[in-house]
C-alpha cells in the first residue's frame, strides 16, 4: 500500500470549541491509484488532504496514524513533517492561482523551493524546463512574474512545482475550480499524465465536481460532516453507490441536454450538521429518507462489496 490512514482525527480550535472537521478517517490508497475525494462544502475533505502534509497551523491533531510506503508520517508535528514535505508527500493547494508569490519570478520561486529542500538547483533545472514544456509552457515562463500568466498557466506552474521532487503522494485540492471548462479538462488530463509518467506514485484529487472525478479517478471517497460515507471504484460510486448520501449526491447532478422545464434539479433537503457539536449516530440521518431507529447509533465504515466500503446501517443489513 502507498498510503494507509487509520482513525485520523483532526480538529480546528475555535472560541466556541473544537470543530471536528475530520473525525475518524480510515482508508487505503494503493500504488498508482488516483483517489477522488468528494462531498459538500465544509464536509472536511480539504482538511483531510492538508492534514496529510500538515500545511495549516490552525489544525489540531487529535488521534490516528498515517503511513506512507510503510513509514509513519509524523502528522502531529509540524517541524518533523519538514522531512517529508514535497519530497514524499506534496500538495497543489486550494486557490493555487494565488499560491505564487507575486513579487518573485517563477524561476526564483522554484529555486527557493529547491534550496529549502537542500536539492541542488543545477541538477533539477533541466527537468523543471522539461516538465514545463510537457504542460505546454516555455522556458521563458521562469523569467515572468505570476501576474504575467493566465489562470490556466499559473495552475500548470503550481502543478509542476508541487510534483518536481517526484513525491509518493500528491494531494490536488480543488485544482479545477475557477477555471473555464476547457482548461479544467486539460488540467485533469495532466494529473493523470503525471501519474502515468511516474512524477507521482499516488494521488488524492479533492473536488465537489463528481463529473471530473468520474473521468480521472480510479476510486472515489465520499465524505459527509467530517465522516467517511463511502469508498469504491469510481464506476461503482456513480452507478452502484450504496450509501444514501452518495445516491442523493449523484441524483442531484444535471443530465446533459435536459432542459430545466423538462426536469428540475432536485437537491438534498436540509443542511449538514454543525461540526462544533455534531449529533450522535449517523450524521446524515436527519436528511436521510431511509433513516430508522438504528441510525441513532454510529454505523461502522466497513466492506459492503469487493473494494467497496460504506457507513450505513441499511447497507450493512
Amino acid at each position: 500500500m502507498s498510503l494507509h490512514v487509520d482513525g485520523l482525527r483532526v480538529y480546528y480550535r475555535s472560541l466556541r470549541g473544537d470543530v471536528k472537521a475530520v473525525d475518524g478517517a480510515t482508508f487505503d490508497i494503493a500504488d498508482g491509484e488516483i483517489m477522488g475525494l468528494a462531498g459538500e462544502s465544509g464536509c472536511g475533505k480539504s482538511t483531510l488532504g492538508k492534514s496529510l502534509i500538515r500545511m495549516d497551523s490552525r489544525m489540531r491533531y487529535v488521534s490516528g496514524s498515517v503511513e506512507l510506503d510503510g513509514r509513519e508520517l509524523p502528522v502531529w508535528d509540524d517541524a518533523r513533517m519538514n522531512e517529508f514535505r514535497f519530497g514524499h508527500v506534496s500538495i497543489i493547494p486550494q486557490y493555487a492561482l494565488s499560491a505564487l508569490n507575486p513579487t518573485r519570478r517563477i524561476g526564483s520561486i522554484a529555486t527557493d523551493l529547491l534550496k529549502a529542500r537542500d536539492v541542488p538547483v543545477d541538477r533539477v533545472l533541466p527537468e523543471l524546463v522539461r516538465r514545463l514544456e510537457l504542460v505546454g509552457l516555455s522556458e521563458d515562463v521562469l523569467h515572468r512574474f505570476p501576474i504575467e500568466l493566465s489562470g490556466g498557466m499559473k495552475q500548470r506552474v503550481v502543478m509542476v512545482l508541487s510534483s518536481l521532487l517526484d513525491p509518493s503522494l500528491l494531494v490536488a485540492d480543488e485544482v479545477t475550480s475557477a477555471l473555464d471548462v476547457s482548461t479544467q479538462r486539460a488540467v485533469a488530463e495532466l494529473l493523470v499524465e503525471f501519474r502515468d509518467r511516474g512524477f507521482v506514485k499516488s494521488m488524492i484529487v479533492i473536488t465537489h465536481d463528481l463529473s471530473v472525478l468520474y473521468q480521472i479517478a480510479d476510486s472515489i471517497l465520499v465524505m459527509y460532516a467530517g465522516k467517511l460515507a463511502e469508498k469504491a471504484p469510481a464506476d461503482a460510486v456513480v452507478h452502484a453507490s450504496r450509501h444514501p448520501y452518495t445516491q442523493l449526491l449523484i441524483s442531484s447532478l444535471p443530465d446533459v441536454g435536459v432542459r430545466y422545464e423538462e426536469q428540475r434539479l432536485s437537491g438534498i433537503p436540509g443542511r449538514p450538521p454543525s461540526l462544533l457539536d455534531p449529533p450522535t449516530g449517523c450524521r446524515f440521518r436527519t436528511r436521510c429518507p431511509f433513516a430508522f431507529d438504528k441510525c441513532a447509533e454510529e454505523p461502522p465504515f466497513e466492506a459492503v462489496g469487493p473494494a467497496h466500503a460504506a457507513a450505513c446501517w441499511k447497507t450493512a443489513a
